[in-house]
């Protein structure tokens, strides 16, 4: 099927049969997606599946043995220049020079991109969007680890470049900078194509629209995070609060048809106890939980479908891929 011309004109990046082998060992093993306009891209997978190799293609960083790279429908091995001005890279290092201050660098960035917007106001915007107004003046070396990284971002944005790719950007951070770096990717999304190469579950959950799972060089998944448990899912959870005594409910609820597991929880609610019943694919539980209880008088007075999570879809999915 033809695309459109404003298919075509959305969509920022486009990687097709990309390959990068070294010797008999593929790195990249004939991957293709696409990423539109808008859109916060989670590209997941293990140490070594092959996701800072396609980044590093991507951003011109390293050639491919075959296959391209496209980022607004610019190949970034045939003209790597104009490519580049499209894009705002920070690596797993941030490529800083520390014994500059913070303004130093981010002039110097804008150097060496050639950017043509008003450098004053631009690097102010800069330094107020990834909030590294109150040390713009105090050397890199003597940062945070959490600032160093606000850096990193900052001089990704220099030059506004419409795609903005950051591979593991919160490697190493305590958990109230991982929020903050995490906050900051989710409002560039507003108004940049984001990839977020990571290896982190909960990194991608919390930030991405879709996401895409590499391992051992190929891709295994590409799905909407809402949707990416439809991918492996076989089973069926639910969570119920019930009223009555707990190990006789248990043992009711383990002996209907297609019950697989039931746990309890712990948590408790008035008189009420949460139990979490695992069902057999294909097989819907809820009447005949309903009417068991009913027969001996225990109210269900909750009952709440749960999916998988997100750590069990990717071992899952790792699993389908081997």
């Amino acid at each position: 099927m033809t695309e459109t011309s404003e298919e075509m004109s959305i969509r920022m990046i486009e990687i097709n049969n990309l390959v990068k082998n070294y010797g008999t060992k593929f790195a990249v093993d004939d991957i293709s997606f696409k990423v539109g306009k808008g859109e916060i891209v989670g590209f997941l997978g293990p140490n070594g599946a092959g996701k800072s190799t396609t980044m590093n293609i991507l951003t011109g960083y390293l050639s491919s043995t075959s296959g391209e790279a496209k980022v607004g429908g610019i190949d970034i091995l045939e003209n790597p220049n104009e490519a580049k001005k499209l894009i705002g890279f920070l690596p797993e290092q941030p490529p800083l020079y520390i014994d500059m201050t913070v303004n130093e660098y981010l002039n110097f960035v804008y150097e060496i991109k050639g950017c043509k917007l008003n450098r004053e106001r631009h690097i102010a915007e800069i330094r107020q969007v990834t909030k590294i107004e109150d040390v713009k003046n105090r050397l890199i070396k003597n940062l945070s680890k959490g600032y160093k990284q606000r850096v990193g971002i900052a001089q990704a944005l220099v030059g506004n470049p419409p795609v903005i790719i950051f591979d593991e950007p919160t490697v190493g951070l305590d958990p109230k900078q991982i929020i903050e770096i995490r906050n900051l990717i989710r409002n560039l999304g507003q108004s940049h194509t984001v990839i977020l190469s990571t290896h982190i579950l909960s990194e991608v959950q919390s930030v991405c629209d879709r996401i895409i799972i590499i391992n051992e060089g190929k891709i295994i998944a590409d799905e909407r995070t809402e949707n990416i448990t439809r991918v492996v899912e076989e089973n069926r959870r639910y969570s119920l609060k019930i009223c009555g005594p707990q190990r006789e409910i248990q043992n009711l609820l383990q002996e209907i048809p297609g019950v697989i597991s039931v746990e309890l929880t712990g948590e408790r609610e008035l008189d009420s106890y949460t139990y979490i019943v695992e069902a057999e694919k294909g097989v819907d539980i809820r009447k005949p939980v309903f009417y068991v209880l009913s027969e001996k008088n225990y109210p269900m007075i909750g009952m709440e479908p749960l999916g998988m999570n997100l750590e069990e879809v990717f071992i899952k999915i790792m699993d389908m891929g081997r």
